[in-house]
């Protein structure tokens, strides 16, 4: 499809070309006409000086537009139109003017010596031929150009996209779907990408559920094994208080331990199914703020962020992990809001705040307290694919790079604020 439409823009060049040169062509020709016109004028001064041979003078002769002069047999001037012109036969033959010879009564008397002006028509075709290319490069050069815009619109621009997917998908982020255009090269391509998107996303969402199920399951079964083994406990001690000999009561006070051990053990494996959190880690280092150009930068897929300018300071965070919360930010906004997202930067206590502000209908004061608990989603996330967990993370890992994350309804959309330590602060 390209090749195609590379030989029809290449072809419609070659057309103007032709048609610039068929112009000029016609040009010349036209002039050539204009020539063949006047030579009745011609004509009429060689007839007005056969007629008046003798008596040769300027006022027997009509405006003409060529500049002549007539001479005898001998080569002498008769008659001149205007100075500077040739007066003679070598002259004129050196000038490449037109000799006409003069006959009267069928002996040739002289000669019309007519005047031409070469250097002018020179010129003009000089002129011709540089408007003819001029405008032919013009035309080359806007094709050239247009085709560039071509490429980047039909090659460059969705590659470009294309790589940004895939660094998404690198990371885990499978809720940002790759914007198809079936007119491109790519179109196929981004339709079979998106779909892999989309079994990525549900294998995911798909496994979520299957840990989830199996944290259901340790739990109910914990709670199952602990009702028994709380069951051995209390008889244990009803027995142990009931003992009458040191053996029997060294005996039960060695069961109910053990049972007591089982019930330690599967507390902390029921609390272990909620404790994955714990494998995610964080390693600060001191960054420059100009690292949150390039994170905000990295999250703006959609091209609707606007920030503002950055102080000018030196933080205390894991980039990996902050963009990693500006990601879950910026995606919510989009999920939720799907406006404009305004960045607004402050120093204030020790910390840069990095507001986040959309402009969507917010959350209901309800809500709020909850937006951060494990697998909570809010009420407008019921058609919204999602576990629940993002805002948790996000407060998490904020928390372990010794900040924070907050969030409310301004009334005219929703903020998030992330409050960034500065180096040196702790």
């Amino acid at each position: 499809m390209m090749s195609r439409k590379l030989l029809l823009a290449l072809l419609l060049v070659v057309l103007c070309t032709c048609a610039a040169y068929l112009l000029l062509l016609a040009n010349i020709r036209d002039r050539e006409s204009t020539d063949r016109v006047d030579r009745v004028a011609i004509n009429s001064i060689v007839k007005l000086t056969e007629q008046n041979w003798g008596a040769v003078r300027g006022n027997i002769y009509p405006e003409s537009p060529y500049d002549f002069a007539v001479v005898d047999s001998s080569d002498t001037l008769l008659y001149q139109s205007a100075a500077g012109i040739a007066d003679s036969v070598n002259e004129a033959i050196n000038h490449r003017d037109t000799l006409i010879d003069v006959t009267v009564q069928d002996q040739t008397v002289g000669k019309v010596i007519i005047h031409n002006n070469y250097s002018a028509v020179l010129s003009r075709l000089k002129l011709n031929f540089t408007l003819v290319t001029a405008a032919s490069l013009l035309l080359l050069i806007l094709l050239c150009l247009a085709y560039i815009l071509y490429l980047n619109r039909m090659i460059f621009r969705p590659f470009r996209q294309m790589q940004r997917f895939a660094k998404h998908i690198a990371k885990g982020e499978l809720d940002i779907p790759l914007e198809m255009d079936q007119s491109n090269m790519f179109g196929a391509f981004t339709e079979s990408f998106d779909l892999m998107r989309e079994e990525l996303a549900a294998a995911r969402h798909n496994e979520y559920l299957a840990n989830k199920s199996k944290q259901e399951l340790v739990a109910s079964l914990s709670h199952d094994i602990k009702t028994p083994v709380s069951s051995i406990k209390a008889i244990t001690e009803l027995m142990i208080l009931s003992a009458d000999n040191d053996k029997v009561s060294r005996q039960l006070n060695s069961l109910y331990a053990k049972a007591d051990q089982i019930d330690h053990l599967v507390t902390d494996m029921f609390h272990a199914t909620m404790e994955e959190l714990n494998e995610l880690q964080v390693n600060i280092t001191e960054e420059p703020s100009t690292l949150l150009d390039v994170l905000i930068e990295n999250a703006n897929y959609y091209e609707q962020i606007t920030a503002a300018p950055i102080p000018e300071c030196l933080l205390s965070t894991d980039p990996l992990r902050l963009q990693q919360v500006i990601d879950n930010v910026v995606n919510n906004s989009n999920k939720y809001a799907g406006t404009p997202i305004d960045v607004a930067f402050e120093i204030v206590e020790g910390f840069l705040v990095m507001q986040f502000n959309d402009y969507g209908p917010g959350v209901s004061g309800d809500e709020l307290p909850l937006l951060f608990n494990k697998f909570y989603r809010g009420s407008r996330a019921v058609y919204q694919s999602g576990s629940g967990l993002g805002l948790y993370i996000s407060r998490y890992l904020m928390r372990k790079m010794h900040g924070d994350i907050v969030c409310y309804s301004n009334g005219n959309g929703f903020t998030v604020k992330l409050l960034i330590p500065l180096a040196g602060k702790n």
